[in-house]
């Protein structure tokens, strides 16, 4: 993990590795999220073990195949880049080894994975997949955003949660802010109110001189930074509020991962910006970004 000097909630990508991003929870100084990302070349191959976590990986390019003692899969349409599609993921249980092989000239991978106590079977997510969950255009106007889910609340894990995002140019994301860092239920219902999730933030760019800018900030501004995130960085959200906006002119993508309390998106809203639901004229018509059809 190469923290930014600038901003300590940042991890710098390192493409000079194949694994040019690695965090494990402890660098992190949080208990459950981990992230790995990599590259690797036609024929390579990656042998793991997911121990006692379970995990997910995210397809950004390129093909690849898995062979494991519970299954094999392999896909067909991967996607060029995240700009180019839907993602194609692999959910896997605790106690599962695997050999993960690239199946094109360059694969993109991104992983996150958290302990688990719980088995549930592996589930090998395609783009179809992603389109039967919901693409969501969210927001409105200059805050318009496309999400894709990849393991939203209510899949078969026991923490893990995975979406990713796109910020047309010049628009602002993640906002109006929220906050998932205090489990909170109604004393009534029992319903739950709020989460309280670590989350990633893995950046990637249209152009590769692209960039997002991103805030995290508590109430009562103890924790109040500022991140310039490049195509690969990484911002950690440990607490508080974290609302983007993508530099203008250049498309940004991130990919979210979350684990903590509950296999969740429950958030609080800042109050200090609330009123902006609603007052929202339209979305905007450079919506959607990627599209299925992209995969064919």
């Amino acid at each position: 993990m190469i923290r930014d000097k600038k901003c300590p909630l940042m991890a710098r990508a390192d493409f000079s590795h194949p694994v040019y991003q690695h965090i494990t929870a402890e660098e992190a100084g949080w208990q459950y999220l981990n992230f790995q990302a990599r590259k690797l070349f036609q024929g390579e191959k990656w042998t793991g073990h997911t121990g006692e976590s379970e995990m997910l990986i995210v397809l950004m390019g390129g093909n690849f195949s898995v062979q494991s003692e519970s299954g094999n899969w392999e896909t067909k349409n991967g996607r060029k880049d995240v700009f180019s599609g839907l993602p194609h993921a692999l959910y896997l249980p605790p106690s599962t080894s695997f050999v993960l092989t690239a199946e094109s000239m360059v694969l993109d991978i991104a992983t996150g994975w958290c302990p688990a106590s719980l088995l549930f079977p592996p589930c090998f997510i395609t783009p179809d997949d992603v389109v039967k969950m919901g693409i969501e255009f969210r927001g409105g106007d200059n805050a318009s955003r496309q999400i894709n889910r990849i393991l939203p609340p209510g899949s078969a894990c026991q923490r893990l949660v995975a979406v990713e995002v796109y910020t047309p140019s010049g628009n602002w994301s993640s906002f109006p802010a929220h906050k998932h860092d205090e489990r909170k239920t109604d004393p009534v219902t029992g319903i739950l109110l709020e989460a309280d999730l670590e989350e990633i933030y893995f950046y990637k760019t249209e152009k590769p001189q692209g960039f997002a800018l991103q805030k995290v900030y508590t109430d009562d501004r103890t924790l109040d930074e500022i991140a310039e995130a490049h195509d690969g960085d990484v911002v950690l959200v440990p607490e508080g509020y974290h609302p983007v906006i993508a530099g203008h002119g250049y498309n940004v993508y991130y990919l979210n991962f979350l684990a903590g309390s509950d296999q969740s998106l429950a958030a609080s809203d800042d109050p200090d910006h609330k009123w902006i639901y609603g007052t929202w004229k339209g979305m905007d018509p450079r919506l959607p970004v990627v599209t299925p059809e992209m995969n064919k």
